[in-house]
């Protein structure tokens, strides 16, 4: 017995133990041509039933078609563990995969520091987006389990064109959030703000980004917004985040996030000699080897934007991440840096923590306060608040 919608259909778990001829079946997920059977304790949302739910991967959930609505999401999510979502993508009619279905059972994910598969089939008229945490070898025993064969989806909606080319710097005000928002949202809250984070990949990244692509970045820039690249990879390794770099690995693991930084941005169409943010969250600046090792991974994470002709950012706590790299020496320091000081104070100077000749003269991005909601031009939208003196894309 199944529940069907707009080409979903779900095994109700209920359902499934009231027949008795299939109760070791597991739920089964059906989107377009895919069959995905449904883990153990995973949880399946419909996104056209609940067009505004946030598709966030810090759960174990699989997210089914395309986010329609603005997403319901906290300002900020950093970690993830396992999660799928099928999204939609052009299908070839199943021409190709006339004959049989194609079984997914000897699919391999390669370990890598973006901590993410994607894996499209047309056949199937469907794109598999897999992330994964500490336990690779689960996304791929969940994907192992699926099947193939032709089918239709509903239809991508169309991007926007545009360009645009402006300074290196930008002042004002801006804001973050955790999923790229509509176009829409966007226009919206460009009568407020001029400046807004963009989170291009990373292993810790917690948030679905749906809409984000090349012409999503050409567009908001045609808006008049200037955008701050941000990469949320592998966090410090006495934090309590499910992925973390390993002490010993610092220096290997930060240029990896690095060149993986840039294989992303230039995906999205950022450019060379444009600033890329390494977001490293709070962690223990008290404890000595753990400071080292971010210090360690920093320093690889700039050498190596710097040797692929990017600039480098910095994003994290100015009690910990921010005021430590100040203090270090004998490592390769960011270009700019972007601190967590959450005093209310909308400027970047006058920081307890940061001296002013730190990072002076359009080298600095203050979040001063978390994650709240505005509105503007009839929009919601939860977001974390800045002042902007810094570089920028």
């Amino acid at each position: 017995m199944s529940i069907g919608l707009l080409g979903l259909a779900v095994l109700a778990p209920d359902l499934q133990a009231a027949a008795s001829a299939r109760v070791h079946e597991r739920p089964t997920v059906t989107y377009g041509g895919l069959e995905l059977p449904v883990p153990a304790g995973w949880r399946v949302y419909d996104l056209a039933a609940e067009p505004t739910r946030c598709v966030r991967f810090d759960e174990h959930a699989i997210y089914v078609g395309v986010p329609r609505g603005e997403q319901d999401c906290p300002a900020r999510i950093v970690g993830r563990t396992e999660a799928v979502q099928l999204t939609p993508i052009a299908s070839d009619g199943g021409r190709r995969r006339a004959a049989a279905r194609r079984r997914l059972s000897s699919l391999r994910i390669e370990d890598g520091p973006s901590g993410e598969a994607r894996i499209d089939l047309p056949e199937a008229g469907v794109r598999i987006t897999g992330v994964y945490g500490e336990r690779r070898d689960l996304l791929e025993s969940t994907l192992r389990a699926a099947s193939a064969g032709p089918g239709r989806t509903e239809a991508a909606p169309p991007e926007e064109p545009g360009t645009v080319g402006r300074r290196a710097w930008a002042t004002g005000p801006g804001f973050d959030t955790c999923a790229a928002p509509l176009l829409s949202t966007m226009r919206a809250f460009r009568q407020a703000y001029a400046v807004a984070n963009i989170y291009i990949g990373g292993a810790a990244r917690g948030c679905s980004q749906y809409n984000l692509s090349a012409s999503w970045i050409r567009s908001v820039r045609q808006y008049g917004y200037r955008l701050i690249p941000t990469y949320v990879g592998l966090q410090a390794p006495c934090t309590g985040y499910r992925t973390r770099f390993k002490a010993k690995e610092a220096a290997e693991q930060g240029r990896a996030a690095a060149g993986d930084a840039v294989a992303r941005a230039r995906y999205f169409g950022i450019p060379r000699k444009k600033p890329i943010y390494f977001d490293m969250e709070n962690y223990d600046s008290d404890d000595t080897a753990c400071r080292t090792a971010v210090m360690t991974f920093l320093h690889a994470w700039t050498r190596r934007l710097h040797e692929l002709r990017y600039k480098s950012g910095v994003y994290s706590s100015a009690g910990s991440g921010i005021r430590d790299l100040g203090r270090a020496t004998g490592i390769k320091k960011p270009n700019a840096v972007w601190f967590a000081h959450w005093d209310g104070k909308a400027r970047t100077t006058g920081s307890p923590y940061l001296p002013d000749t730190w990072w002076a003269t359009h080298r600095r991005i203050k979040q001063y306060r978390g994650g709240h909601t505005e509105k503007h031009g009839g929009v919601k939208l939860n977001v974390d608040s800045n002042m902007v003196d810094g570089l920028v894309y």
